[in-house]
This record gives C-alpha cells, structure tokens and sequence, in this order.
C-alpha cells in the first residue's frame, strides 16, 4: 500500500483546515445573522458557542482523523463498525452542499467580473440585475466554471493543490478584508455600524432564537459535522498538536466573520434607508448599492467580491476532498479519476438545482436544518460515548508528550453539553 499523503509543514494544515471553515458561512450568513439577532448580542453568544461546542467537536473530528489515518467512513467504521453510517452522512451532506453552493459561488465570481468592468454599475437597478443573471444562460455557466477550478486544485493532490492554494489564498484573503475594514472605517456610518456590532443588547442575548441561531452559526461557520475536518486531519503530520490547531481554526474563523461585519454595517449604516436586517440578499443585492454611494464603486465592489469568491472556494475544495478521499479509499479508485467522478456529478446536481429551483431549496432546508446538525449532534455523541477513552487522550495528548489536563472536561462536553445544545438547535430548527 502506498503511504498516505500528508500536509509539508503545521501551518499549512491550519491553513487548510480553516480554508474550509472560513468560506460563505463567514462572510456572507454571518453578517446577516448578525444583523437579524441582535448585533452585538449575536457576537457574544457566537463567540461563546465556537468556545464550548465548536472547538471540542472540532476536536473530536481531529482526533478521529489522527487515529485512523482513513475517510469518514473508514475511520468511523474502524472505530466502531455500528457507526460508519455516520461517515456515510458526510459524503451525502458534502454531495448535497455542493448542489447549492457552487451555484452561489459562480454568483460571486460573476459580481467580481461585472464590478471589474463596470457592468454591474451601469445597470442601476441592482436587484434587477441579479434576477436578469439568475434567470440567463452565464449562471450555468459560472457555475460550472467554479467546479472546474475546485477539481483542477483538487487533482493537484494534498500539498501541491489543497495546502500550496491555501498558503496563497488565505493570506490574500485576510489582507483583502483588512483593506476593506479600514476603507469601511472612513464611511460616515462606522460608528454607528461599530456600535451595532460591538455593543451588546443583553436582553436579546438571553433570547432562544440568538442562542440556537449563534450554535448553528458556529457548526456551520467552523464546518464541522460534515467530516472534513476529519479527512484533512487524516493528512496531519505525526505530532500535530491537535488542541492548538481546533483554537487556531476557530479563533481565526470567528476572527474573520468578525472583520466581515466590520466591512459590511459601517457600510450599511452609511447609506439612508438601508438596514442591517436585510438577510440573505445582503451580498448580491444590497452590497453592490452601497459600494455605488462610495468613490470608486467598481474598485471596492471587485475587491469584495473577488473576496466572496475566494471564500467560497477554500471550502469547495473542502466538500470536493471528502467525496474524492471516499471514492479512492472505498472504493480504491484512483485520485484522478474521484476527482473526476466527484466533478461530474457535482456539475450534474448543480444543473439540476439550477434547473429547477425546488431542489436548491430542498438541498439547502436537508443539510443545514436535518442533516448538518443530526451530524454534529453524534458526531459529539460519538466521541464522548463510543471513542475508546485511551485512544482519544493519546490524539489529543500527542501520546503523552503534551498535557491533557483538560481532558476530562473535553469529555464531559461532548457527553453532555454539545448534544444537549445542538439537540435544541435540531428540534427548534424543525418546528420553527
């Protein structure tokens, strides 16, 4: 058997692993999240959830990764065969996110290209111009376009493609967020903006729709509970520090959904009749009529959205990975051909969810309400009740070389805690 890949150093595998975190969930849902919860009290209780759910299932992930050295489904059917199917939910929410995803990527990508030559400025009704690309032959097209560059980075293989892009990617991304918080920091609405985000309403902050939107916000932001946290900790270097790296991924995603509402509500607060609840259509409609009333919109509105782009694109590469690593480990197929297998079929539920809009809906409600938190309920479950208790400490222990005295209360809130908090946020999700 050949010997498995693994990432060239420890601050690629960071890179990479927060590449998948920090993708749309970061930079598009976060804002309006926020703006729909609260402002600041959001921030609070999303900070509080990355700490005390994100990060030990985070954790458990790694350490199920380290151990197996599989997929998913290998690994969990290693640990304990009863669970593989827990793997097997993985694959299907990562093929189910990628129907949807790629298609709000290609959004992205088409808004970068149509700031950068003024197209979508010399429109003026910008929501007109969205539902004119959504309904047109270029959205396929973008589409398509967006798998392809995944599969080409994909195919690379795990350093010469997933770690080299994220070394180059995630740098440019966190300089283009700080270019653009300190461009936001000059708008007549930055204080106002500032003070919506930073400054708590307590009495929201207490309220059951803020708690159970801040922990979905943080499975989905942190990418956990799909197993690619697992399939690339499968490819850590032997002594990873398992700990260090879940706080570095965590710290740095909510680091970034942070500057992103720093770039977006001085910004909205800067425009009359704009507001910060504004929801989804933020990015692609609202976005784009605040950058008109700056100087120089194309600039600023093509660097935003190259940025969207670039988010996206760290976390495709994320779902396209898992797909590929099950197709060549299950079913020993060559990386290639997964790639290649994993981009057809991607492309063809892509055009299916493009065709008719019933099953973007329907992919979307399955994996964020159903199966994304059934994953991260168990996945706790999992860890705190199956995983061999000694197997466990030795992943996060590096085999004893490094300290686990906090251990026990990993434990504990993967026992109890994490799946007493994502079960609320399952049944709150079904029933409202």
């Amino acid at each position: 058997m050949a010997k498995r890949a693994s990432f060239g150093s420890k601050i690629g595998a960071i890179l990479v692993a927060a590449g998948s975190a920090i993708g749309l969930g970061s930079i598009w849902r976060f804002p309006y999240m926020t703006g729909e919860n609260g402002g600041g009290a959001f921030l609070i209780v999303y900070l509080f959830s990355v700490l005390v759910v994100g990060i030990p299932v985070m954790l458990a992930e790694f350490a199920v990764g380290t151990y197996t050295r599989k997929s998913p489904v290998r690994a969990y059917n290693q640990l304990s065969p009863r669970w593989k199917w827990l793997g097997y939910n993985s694959v299907i929410v990562s093929l189910l996110i990628s129907g949807f995803y790629y298609i709000v990527a290609g959004w992205s990508l088409e808004y970068f290209i149509s700031s950068a030559n003024g197209v979508l400025y010399s429109v003026g009704d910008f929501a007109q111009h969205f539902a004119a690309f959504t309904g047109s032959w270029r959205e396929p097209i973008y589409t398509v376009v967006f798998v392809l560059l995944t599969h080409a980075i994909v195919i690379m293989g795990v350093q010469e493609g997933l770690e080299r892009i994220s070394k180059i990617v995630m740098p440019i991304l966190l300089l283009m967020l700080v270019v653009l918080v300190i461009h936001s920091a000059t708008m007549s609405g930055a204080a106002e903006g500032y003070q919506f985000l930073f400054k708590p309403d307590f009495s929201k902050a207490f309220s059951i729709k803020t708690i159970v939107s801040a922990i979905g916000q943080a499975f989905f932001s942190l990418s956990i509970g799909l197993g690619c946290m697992i399939a690339y900790s499968s490819y850590f270097k032997e002594g990873t520090n398992l700990t260090r790296t879940s706080f570095s991924v965590s710290l740095m995603t909510f680091f970034v959904a942070m500057l992103s509402g720093m770039v977006i509500f001085p910004a909205v607060f800067s425009v009359k009749g704009l507001e910060p609840t504004a929801g989804p259509t933020l990015l692609f409609e609202t976005m784009p009529f605040i950058f008109a009333e700056m100087p120089a919109p194309q600039l600023w509105s093509a660097i935003f959205f190259l940025l969207v782009a670039l988010a996206a694109l760290t976390s495709t590469i994320s779902f396209h990975e898992v797909l590929t690593q099950y197709l060549q480990e299950n079913h020993n197929v060559a990386r290639k051909h997964a790639a290649r297998f994993t981009t057809l079929a991607t492309v063809l539920l892509t055009l299916l969810c493009l065709r008719w809009e019933w099953f973007f809906g329907a992919f979307d409600a399955i994996t964020a309400d159903v199966l994304m938190p059934v994953g991260g309920l168990l996945t706790a479950v999992f860890a705190g009740w199956v995983f061999d208790r000694k197997s466990f400490r030795e992943q996060i222990s590096n085999y004893g070389t490094l300290p686990a005295k906090l251990f026990p209360l990993l434990v504990f809130t993967l026992k109890w805690v994490a799946p007493i908090l994502l079960s609320v946020v399952f049944v709150w999700n079904l029933i409202f």
